[in-house]
């Protein structure tokens, strides 16, 4: 997890409510948003390519480890694991 500065943090959930406000969703509307700011503000090089793409891998990695595995662990308890 990137564990950024607190000052900096803010300003970065300002732009996750500015998000919620207008009801992005993660069925397009992500996908969109993430690749149109890498097309139009990510400064063309391979390296800040690569860079982006591992950020988005990592995200997704922290949200298997840290969202996902517990809500698994959640519906063992309720339903019995298989």
């Amino acid at each position: 997890m990137p564990y950024i500065k607190q000052d900096r943090r803010m300003k970065c959930d300002r732009v996750v409510v500015e998000m919620d406000d207008v009801k992005v969703k993660a069925d397009g509307d992500l996908n969109y948003i993430l690749y149109k700011y890498c097309k139009h503000y990510v400064e063309p090089s391979y390296n800040n390519y690569k860079n982006f793409c591992g950020e988005l891998r990592q995200c997704a990695t922290e949200i298997e480890r840290r969202i996902l595995a517990a809500y698994e662990d959640e519906k063992i308890e309720e339903n019995g694991d298989v």
